[in-house]
């Protein structure tokens, strides 16, 4: 086939698309909202992170607490270690998102 008839087929059939609506035109995103939609969505990930983390250490340390029948030695240790790894998690996150 000629190329320039495979073109115009292809030109046709997008305005063709585009007038019964399959198609959805590509709409530009409201700058502002788009950074108060990034940063509160920065801000549940960070706030997950950190929770997520010390559950995790505070679990680990009561159940070996529990296991072994200390007095919550285990318990303080891991949930001072889920502690700071929510933190390195939370300054990971923003060292990508800052691009450093």
């Amino acid at each position: 086939m000629d190329k320039d008839h495979d073109d115009s087929f292809n030109a046709r059939l997008k305005a063709a698309e585009r007038r019964h609506g399959l198609v959805e035109e590509e709409k530009k995103p409201d700058p502002v909202q788009a950074a108060d939609q990034s940063l509160a969505s920065l801000a549940l990930r960070a706030g997950t992170e950190m929770i997520s983390a010390l559950v995790v250490g505070v679990a680990i340390g009561w159940g070996l607490d529990h296991w072994l029948g200390t007095r919550a030695i285990f318990l303080v240790l891991f949930a001072l270690l889920g502690g700071c790894a929510g933190v390195f998690n939370v300054w990971r996150l923003v060292r990508l998102i800052d691009g450093s």
